[in-house]
């Protein structure tokens, strides 16, 4: 028998994706690359779409390749195309810091909608190996989900190869990003010299392995994940949490409960470091002060602290 072509692996992607999760109508967020692009394709073909188009303003002719994005998205019988344009910031680095303008500008957009992400199997391959290179934990190494509300990624099982090669199947001319091949990136480098280096050494499939290796490590985070929010509901005292209870969880779910407890308590972008540090409030006691964690606020820090056999949290002007 034949091979299936390119556009029908995606249609066979997008429509698993589509029967697992209800709606009526989504939005994709098309950059006008290959991977958004030939989403956007085969999108539009199985629910009303809406185009979200993200202008960055980081290229002279940023304006021009977002029109012409929108024009695409309306030519393959998307519903609607908007243009979104942001400003970015500098906090965290070119890249963090477009991503943030990019999502925040897709969330306010999407009118409750789902939004779809363009990420393949590679993207999901060099998730993992960041999240090795920088010993994020279990919880950075298992990767993308394909569904995290309200943002999907239907071609987490696609190879990048197969988004190019349905684009020329559609007679389809995508942009390339120049950031894309750009090695001041620490993604790009993972892409273009890493990656191909360990397909070489070990003989190819490495980026199937780690997105099979990220689909484990998921299942198994998600089933912890579960045994800390029962835990929670267990240790906690008003704000805050018991200690005596904690000490007698185990550590993998003990941190999960310091992290949950920690985010609901306004903080944010914790850190493994962070939490290990309020983890010892706990299990390495010594009267030591409280830990400064990472939060929105202003002119104020945020603290962890263990006080009369619970810990607390409060906050102290900076």
């Amino acid at each position: 028998m034949d091979r299936p072509g390119a556009v029908t692996l995606l249609r066979t992607a997008v429509g698993a994706f589509a029967a697992a999760h209800d709606g009526e109508r989504w939005c994709v967020a098309l950059s006008g690359g290959a991977d958004s692009l030939a989403l956007t394709a085969v999108a539009a073909t199985l629910r009303p779409t809406v185009a979200l188009i993200v202008d960055h303003g980081l290229q002279p002719d940023s304006a021009e390749i977002a029109c012409a994005a929108q024009r695409q998205a309306l030519e393959l019988g998307c519903v609607a195309a908007q243009v979104l344009t942001v400003t970015v910031g500098t906090d965290g680095g070119p890249e963090a810091a477009a991503r943030t303008a990019r999502y925040r500008a897709l969330d306010e957009a999407r009118a409750g909608a789902p939004v779809l992400l363009g990420h393949t199997l590679d993207d999901q391959a060099e998730t993992v190996l960041l999240g090795l290179g920088r010993g994020s934990g279990a919880r950075s190494i298992a990767g993308m989900r394909d569904y995290d509300a309200p943002w999907g990624r239907p071609l987490l099982t696609v190879r990048r190869t197969v988004t190019r090669a349905a684009c020329a199947e559609l007679g389809l001319l995508p942009w390339e990003d120049p950031h894309n091949t750009d090695p001041r990136f620490t993604r790009v480098r993972l892409r273009t010299e890493v990656l191909p280096l360990l397909e070489e050494v070990l003989g190819g499939g490495v980026a199937d392995a780690l997105a099979r290796t990220a689909a484990a490590l998921r299942e198994d985070a998600e089933a912890l994940d579960a045994l800390a929010a029962r835990a929670l509901v267990e240790v906690r005292r008003g704000d805050g949490l018991d200690v005596t209870g904690l000490g007698g969880l185990p550590s993998a779910v003990r941190r999960r409960v310091i992290r949950s407890w920690l985010l609901d308590g306004g903080a944010r972008d914790l850190t493994s470091a962070q939490i290990h540090r309020v983890d010892a409030l706990v299990t390495d006691w010594r009267g030591q002060g409280g830990v400064a964690v990472t939060s929105p606020l202003r002119r104020v820090r945020l603290f962890a602290a263990r006080r009369d056999g619970m810990l607390t949290m409060h906050t102290e002007p900076v």
